[in-house]
């Protein structure tokens, strides 16, 4: 990052500067580094005394002291020592979207806002793979797309960056106007309006109103990307003050794609259209979601002024994030779709459509989703029916739900549906029905933690 000093910290943050030192010295002290983890603090080093659900940073301030740390940025107050500074706020948080939005501010590039409700993260990192053709990027790195993690990519900007994506998540209302105000994004993407936290926003209208709070923070030349396809996004048709561009597979306009064809569990090959001509491209992850990604890594590209040639150089480039939708050939011939990361309806089902298109028997892991509130039973049911109309031969379902999963299944014509309460039941009780030519998926809520049945599907112990 580049260097701010002490007083220009306090004052971004409203800080009262608290030192047994000189303070106009404190004041001039430089930071070149900002860290939540007390383990990697040093002399030039902004330590963040975040208070979480399970530690409070404030108990690690004395070994933050010994490492001899710039500053402490603190919501209680704490005993000082020689040599030590506190940065008191009133929270933390706050304190670092404020900060973060200072340091924005010196960097006159463009930025690009990313929401949605499924796959934020792969679409991402689908459009910072396209981007890097001609841009130094810098990206949101894995899924740091709250009020901590936005702050600390932003703060990871350097003078050689020419242009930021940032990914931002929410599961309530306000939490996207909080970070597009710090972010002020010139183009904003929407990859779709789904299911996820309904439990919290009450309804898909309700998430829709959350993700589009992003907008309230561009100016009126802002760009947005949209999602044609998504029934909820293209009701926003000339409802927005920014000019919409549009991408989609099933309704052609502005950058759509045909001609799709799945090339074994690997890749989708398809004709990507834009008004500055056609390409086609190999997309190499399977599904018509993964199209839909680079579509949309399309009509970032083109309003930032990408060649076809480096569009298109870029989504066959694309390397994704680990354990989602990662294909793995075991040397037994067992091949496993990883996609463990998260789940909710939307991204279950197109988990699903790629299973289906496996040669052999296809074996679905499947775990509880999480943050449905009232919807859960229903939703649960109408999975378990998808993967019986799919044509799944085995589903294995672990966690809440289970019963709801596999009446829907049943319904619909799937007869080999067990259930179980944990992991460590079905790899007691279940791995053994696995068989060497089975293509397997495994897909649950992170809550679930299903790399652990990954792992034992390799073997690792």
């Amino acid at each position: 990052m580049k260097k701010m000093t002490i007083g220009e910290i306090a004052k971004a943050t409203h800080a009262k500067i608290l030192t047994l030192d000189d303070l106009q010295t404190v004041k001039e002290l430089e930071i070149t580094t900002i860290s939540q983890d007390s383990r990697t603090v040093d002399a030039t080093t902004l330590f963040l005394a975040i208070i979480g659900e399970r530690l409070d940073g404030h108990d690690f301030i004395p070994q933050c002291y010994e490492k001899k740390v710039a500053a402490c940025l603190c919501e209680k107050e704490v005993p000082l020592q020689s040599g030590s500074v506190i940065l008191l706020v009133e929270n933390v948080r706050k304190a670092m979207l404020a900060l973060a939005k200072y340091y924005r501010d010196q960097f006159q590039i463009p930025f690009v806002g990313i929401t949605g409700s499924v796959g934020k993260t792969t679409t991402k990192d689908m459009v910072s793979s396209v981007l890097a053709q001609k841009y130094n990027v810098l990206a949101t790195a894995g899924n740091y797309n709250n009020d901590l993690g936005v702050p600390l990519t932003l703060f990871r900007l350097e003078e050689e960056h020419e242009l930021a994506i940032i990914e931002m998540g929410m599961n309530h209302f306000g939490e996207i106007h909080a970070l597009a105000e710090v972010v002020q994004p010139d183009i904003g993407l929407i990859s779709n309006v789904g299911v996820a936290h309904i439990e919290f926003l009450g309804s898909r209208e309700g998430i829709m109103e959350a993700k589009c709070e992003m907008f309230d923070h561009m100016t009126e030349d802002g760009v947005a990307i949209l999602n044609v396809d998504n029934d909820m996004l293209a009701t926003l048709d000339g409802k927005l003050p920014q000019k919409i561009r549009w991408f989609g597979v099933d309704d052609h306009k502005d950058i759509y794609a045909d001609d799709l064809e799945i090339v074994g569990m690997e890749a989708t090959k398809c004709k990507i259209h834009t008004e500055k001509g056609t390409v086609e491209v190999m997309v190499p992850m399977p599904g018509v979601h993964m199209v839909s990604n680079a579509l949309s890594a399309t009509a970032v590209a083109l309003e930032l002024g990408l060649s076809l040639e480096e569009i298109k150089k870029g989504i066959e480039t694309f390397v994704p994030t680990k354990n989602r939708m990662n294909v793995i050939h075991l040397e037994s011939g067992l091949t496993i779709l990883n996609d463990v990361y998260n789940a909710n309806p939307v991204s279950v089902k197109a988990s699903l459509d790629i299973l289906q298109t496996a040669e052999h028997r296809k074996i679905a892991i499947l775990g509880f989703m999480g943050e449905l509130g009232e919807y859960a039973p229903e939703m649960h049911k109408d999975v378990g029916a998808y993967a019986a109309k799919v044509g799944i031969d085995v589903l294995f379902f672990i966690g809440n739900h289970g019963e709801c999963v596999k009446e829907g299944a049943l319904e619909g014509g799937l007869s080999n549906v067990y259930l179980y309460a944990n992991q460590e039941e079905f790899w007691k009780e279940g791995i053994e029905q696995i068989e060497d030519t089975d293509t397997i998926l495994v897909k649950g809520s992170r809550s679930m933690a299903l790399e652990k049945t990954v792992d034992k599907l390799q073997g690792v112990d």
